[in-house]
């Protein structure tokens, strides 16, 4: 097992150093200046902003410096529009919003999912199955903004049970999670019913209901533990999205997220705020499947085995 996620973790280290050497070439080899205004800024403010910032100098030596700062200081860099805010501070700062507001929808996007999955799955081509998928097509069809939007109009507008945008309370995450939440649903209620309706059929099944195990140990030992596990799959890449599935959500209900902000900085050109949002979401999506792998791992041991083979 030790070399099991030795592996795993050897994997996640050169995976890491790919995505933020290719994020930091890919963001300096856009086209256009940081420092761009209506107003043309003389020659040697623009030459004082850039030596600043160190882009006086050679690619490779600002990119030696920013790998520098980041592995020894875990130093992100200092805002370009907002001097003397530091990346790691607005990180700091807004990432826990995004996070409770994403980290809501995706519990209750992947608890109603299941839930919904294996009622289909028992309930199959009846009206129970008919319904919670009706529901998953609702979910993958309607954009997160677009229910963003009808459900402000209907609660806030029409009927004002929830308030129509800022932060300040759970009341605040109510129609922003739910908006996130439906295409998680959909997506596990599918997965989920596919999965127990194929064990559902497997014979030690049909051997646990012939010796009369009840309907909640068949479902909680039998059918859950097995149909689970490529959900639990899908759960690690989705932990990411806590942070980049919240962006639109946050501009359209005003919240103050690191998502809203990045949206922002794209617009003013704020290279080190990308830079370190990308690099903090690309982190923490490389993390989360490294740790489903080491989970995976301990929960087949088939899984482990077979990749000590290799």
């Amino acid at each position: 097992m030790l070399r099991f996620v030795l592996k795993r973790f050897a994997y996640m280290i050169i995976t890491i150093f790919i995505v933020i050497t290719a994020t930091f070439f890919m963001m300096h080899s856009i086209p256009g200046n940081p420092f761009a205004s209506p107003k043309k800024l003389p020659a040697q403010t623009v030459k004082n902003i850039n030596k600043k910032y160190g882009l006086d100098k050679p690619i490779t030596t600002q990119y030696v410096l920013f790998m520098e700062n980041l592995v020894l200081h875990g130093d992100l860099g200092e805002s370009y529009q907002y001097p003397g805010l530091t990346v790691n501070s607005i990180i700091a700062q807004r990432a826990p919003v995004s996070g409770e507001l994403g980290g809501e929808a995706l519990i209750l996007g992947f608890a109603l999912g299941i839930i919904l999955g294996i009622v289909a799955a028992f309930k199959k081509n009846q009206w129970q199955d008919y319904t919670v998928m009706f529901i998953a097509i609702l979910g993958i069809a309607i954009p997160s903004f677009v229910l963003a939007a009808l459900l402000q109009y209907f609660f806030t507008v029409k009927f004002s049970v929830f308030p129509t945008s800022g932060w300040g309370g759970f009341k605040y995450t109510i129609l922003p999670a739910l908006s996130m939440a439906l295409g998680t649903i959909a997506v596990y209620a599918r997965f989920m019913r596919s999965n127990c309706i194929e064990v559902i059929g497997q014979d030690y099944i049909m051997t646990a209901e012939a010796k009369g195990v009840s309907k909640v140990a068949l479902v909680y030992k039998h059918v859950l533990r097995n149909a689970i596990m490529p959900a639990i799959t899908m759960l690690g890449p989705q932990i990411a999205m806590i942070f980049t599935g919240t962006f639109v959500i946050e501009v359209i209900f005003s919240i103050p997220g690191i998502g809203r902000y990045f949206v922002s900085c794209v617009s003013d050109r704020d290279y080190p705020v990308i830079l370190g949002t990308t690099i903090f979401v690309a982190i923490l999506y490389i993390i989360s499947v490294f740790v489903v792998d080491v989970l995976y791992g301990f929960i087949d041991p088939r899984i482990r085995l077979s990749g000590g083979k290799k």
